[in-house]
């Protein structure tokens, strides 16, 4: 019998570490190839972790809410044969007793560790400055440095809902709140060096008036009390961090699709039978949105600070909704270079996977433009909030049958038109009311010349 450590897998360039969310499996319990042992969050997307090997479970070194980074050993499967040598995984190795063999190794090696302990000492003793603040609050060491490197005073970080465990302030937390997304005001940061002393008065502990900020709720005997999960509670700080960093403006412009439609009756049978893809509106309206993309590229753009970062890649957000009412975000990288199949397929994907949850971190990020189908739902129309950073969102609204004028040569007269409508909210602040107009105009024109002979 031989012993296989489960690690946590890369998830992606920006992904160091997840939280379990629960186990799958219990030790002695038999485990296939690939099958999920464990389901993981990050501040990304919510995952499975499947297992490499076939054996039993029989251990397992961390709980559900623990956060692992990555390459750090989840658990031990025990599998057959001889072929796999034994490893011993990081922490169970830490609790192991020291022995007479390891402590002669250290000698033999450069003193590397009293380097480092010496280093890090001179830097507690140079800025003790924020390290002696208090705080009622738990902040992670990453945080509290980030935040020293920052100029963030303790007063200053109190006021960052946090969206971890507890209300902790994440890493993520502290880092939009630094790049500008903070709620209900705007803080200038002075550097870590000039932060005055702290007096014995800042350390007091905040009163129950300082802390309750916002109106509490009444609750009745009969009213349920739901806990928000943990993506609503980002969602929900998100949201509001981006209404109150972009200045929100909307733009409504109505749009015949009846050649679209005639279009799509045509060719989907076709289609489905030819791809084994279903053809859905959403792949016509993207190509729409990164043809206007490439014509008007400055709404293809993000804010930092007083700059603005124009985006050579016009990679398009898709909003999907998931089972549980929340909303998660896939993002179609480079759709500019795809014709309709590979738009079709792409979508396809990205919607149905993140209905089953099986999103890879690295597909929800990047994204410079975003799309959201409010029409789904029966919506008109709609005022979406903009995905940070990106300056623009699109809503596409329901497409209905609708008498209309129609302009002929011969005269006008009332025919059957199906119509819809683009709602565009946009970033005041970099994007004025011409150019948000005409890039939604743009998106339209296309959609209103589609060619019903095109072929696929």
């Amino acid at each position: 019998m031989s012993k296989f450590e489960l690690k946590l897998p890369r998830m992606g360039e920006s992904v160091a570490e997840a939280t379990i969310t629960s186990w799958l499996k219990e030790v002695g319990d038999a485990i296939a190839l690939d099958e999920p042992v464990l389901e993981i969050a990050t501040d990304k997307v919510d995952s499975e972790v499947p297992s490499e090997v076939e054996g039993v479970l029989v251990e397992k070194f961390f709980k559900v809410d623990d956060v692992i980074k990555v390459g750090e050993t989840i658990a031990i499967i025990e599998i057959n044969g001889n072929g796999q040598k034994e490893h011993k995984p990081e922490v169970a190795r830490e609790r192991q007793p020291i022995a007479v063999q390891d402590i002669e190794s250290d000698l033999e090696q450069p003193s590397v560790q009293l380097e480092e302990g010496i280093k890090m000492t001179k830097e507690k003793l140079v800025a003790p400055i924020f390290e002696a603040q208090s705080s009622d609050r738990f902040y992670s060491p990453l945080v509290r440095n980030i935040a020293k490197e920052e100029g963030i005073t303790m007063a200053e970080l109190e006021t960052i809902a946090g969206t971890g465990k507890e209300g902790r302030v994440t890493k993520n937390d502290i880092l939009d709140y630094v790049a500008g997304a903070k709620v209900g005001h705007q803080t200038t940061k002075q550097p870590a060096k000039e932060i005055a002393p702290v007096t014995v008065a800042s350390q007091a502990p905040r009163t129950e008036t300082e802390k309750e900020r916002v109106a509490t709720v009444s609750i009745a005997g009969k009213d349920e009390v739901i806990e928000m999960t943990r993506m609503g509670k980002l969602v929900a700080q998100h949201m509001v961090s981006s209404v109150s960093t972009s200045a929100h403006v909307q733009s409504f412009i109505e749009v015949d699709v009846t050649k679209v439609v005639q279009w799509r009756n045509r060719v989907k049978d076709s289609f489905e039978k030819r791809e084994g893809e279903k053809l859905t509106f959403t792949p016509i309206f993207m190509e729409a949105v990164a043809i206007a993309l490439k014509k008007y590229p400055m709404i293809n753009i993000s804010v930092d600070g007083d700059k603005i970062i124009k985006k050579k890649s016009i990679n398009i957000g898709m909003a999907a909704a998931l089972p549980d009412g929340n909303l998660i975000v896939p993002v179609i990288k480079n759709a500019d270079q795809l014709n309709m199949v590979g738009m079709a397929k792409v979508v396809n994907d990205l919607a149905e996977r993140a209905r089953k949850n099986q999103l890879k971190p690295d597909e929800v990020k990047d994204g410079t433009y975003t799309v959201t189908n409010v029409g789904t739902f029966g919506s008109v129309f709609g005022t979406p909030i903009i995905n940070q950073p990106q300056v623009g969102i699109l809503a596409l609204g329901a497409i209905r049958k609708t008498p209309a004028v129609i302009e002929t040569s011969e005269g006008d007269f009332i025919g059957i038109r199906s119509k819809m409508y683009l709602s565009h909210s946009y970033d005041h602040r970099v994007v004025n009311g011409a150019l948000g107009s005409m890039f939604a105009k743009s998106v339209a024109d296309y959609l209103e010349a589609w060619d019903v002979n095109r072929e696929i």
